[in-house]
């Protein structure tokens, strides 16, 4: 029975990421919360929140706290992860939300701690008195032993998966699943092919912009299909001279490069200064120079029924 409790909760265990994702999440929501409330006071007089800075703060989290962590045991974040806290002190198996009291420390200590540090620093800001300064010391020295336990807290987190925070773990509240997650088994076979096939596209999608594929084509063309007749002939221009071998048009000015095909003067321009090794799609041919196609090869075309 223990060995199946055992299980099940390391099934259920909430990885560490999720949870320092949480936190994440939690400070870019305070940080939006903050912004937007800024920006209800942009036409106001310049400074007007700055005195009263700490409690406004203190005043939107204990907001938040009250429709969030108070009512539904879980932080913004922790929701969009489907995570929540549960009593880990409580002897029961089952699922057990935390205590009132262990919300209103949780308050305490969150958004407490925060108004209490930033009021202090601003009240002893300016003041030089001897014993303002002993006091700055003692709020110094108590800031720094705090996050020296935050970071040895975060230290033992990486180590066991459980209390992301400082505060989780002297209140003895940890996250949980707030529904069982379903174990997903998938084969080595199915994740290799899919890494494969990925590495695949990726190369395909860097190696085809370097490949000529007009030029490919031509060749392949060549190859497939051999041309009969003389290159450069007039009877074999007068029968091919009837569409641009590159729009497959009337040839509008119409030009060769040196075969037996005759192109639109725009068309093959643009694609010999798109492509300075631009060849016939036709047969292949490099661009030696364009030639107007003579008068009496136009008029034999145009007479051709």
């Amino acid at each position: 029975m223990a060995s199946r409790d055992e299980n099940a909760e390391r099934t259920n265990r909430v990885l560490r990421i999720s949870q320092l994702d949480a936190l994440e999440l939690n400070k870019a929501l305070e940080q939006l919360v903050w912004s937007q409330f800024t920006q209800c006071f942009h036409g106001f007089k310049p400074g007007l929140l700055a005195r009263f800075e700490p409690e406004v703060k203190a005043f939107l989290w204990l907001f938040l706290w009250r429709f969030t962590i108070y009512s539904k045991n879980a932080t913004v974040g922790q929701s969009v992860l489907n995570i929540q806290y549960q009593n880990d002190l409580s002897p029961n198996l089952s699922y057990q939300p935390p205590s009132r009291n262990q919300k209103l420390w949780y308050a305490l200590c969150t958004i407490g701690g925060k108004w209490l540090e930033e009021r202090c620093y601003d009240l002893f800001r300016n003041r030089h008195i001897a014993s303002f300064r002993k006091a700055k010391q003692c709020v110094n020295l108590v800031v720094g032993l705090l996050k020296l336990g935050g970071l040895i807290n975060f230290l033992i987190f990486l180590q066991r998966g459980k209390f992301a925070t400082l505060t989780e773990r002297l209140l003895g509240i940890r996250s949980v699943f707030h529904k069982p997650q379903i174990v997903r088994e998938v084969g080595f076979e199915y994740m290799n092919r899919e890494l494969l096939w990925h590495g695949f596209a990726e190369f395909l999608i860097f190696l085809l912009p370097l490949i000529n594929v007009q030029k490919l084509r031509a060749k392949l063309s060549s190859w497939c299909v051999p041309l009969t007749g003389a290159p450069g002939s007039d009877s074999t221009l007068a029968t091919s001279g009837r569409q641009c071998s590159l729009c497959g048009e009337w040839p509008t000015m119409p030009h060769t490069i040196g075969c037996e095909h005759v192109f639109c003067y725009y068309c093959v321009k643009s694609s010999f200064l798109f492509d300075m090794s631009f060849t016939c799609p036709k047969c292949g041919t490099e661009v030696h120079s364009l030639q107007p196609l003579k008068s009496g090869i136009e008029m034999a075309e145009v007479s051709v029924p």
